[in-house]
C-alpha cells in the first residue's frame, strides 16, 4: 500500500518534471514579489533573482537526475540480458 502511494511522489517522466518546475518557478515569483514589496530596492530586486535563480537550479538537477535514472536503468537492462 506504502508503495503504491510513494509512486505517486516519483518524478518518472520528462513531463512530470517541468510541470514541478514550473509550480517551483510560480512559487519563487511569489515569493520574490513579496520581497519587492517588504525591501524596495536593490535589496528586493536581488532577493527576486535569488529566487529565480534557486529554480533555475532546481530544475537543472531535477532534469539531470531524470537522464542518468534513465540511462542506468539501460545499463541494468543490457546487462541482464547479457549471457
Amino acid at each position: 500500500m506504502f508503495k503504491k502511494i510513494s509512486r505517486l511522489f516519483v518524478i518518472k517522466t520528462r513531463w512530470e518534471a517541468f510541470l514541478i518546475i514550473y509550480a517551483l518557478a510560480l512559487g519563487a515569483m511569489e515569493r520574490g514579489t513579496h520581497y519587492l514589496e517588504q525591501y524596495p530596492g536593490w535589496g528586493g530586486y536581488l532577493l527576486m533573482a535569488a529566487c529565480s535563480g534557486a529554480v533555475f537550479l532546481a530544475g537543472a538537477k531535477i532534469l539531470d537526475c531524470l537522464k542518468y535514472e534513465r540511462a542506468e536503468k539501460e545499463a541494468a537492462k543490457a546487462s541482464a540480458q547479457e549471457p
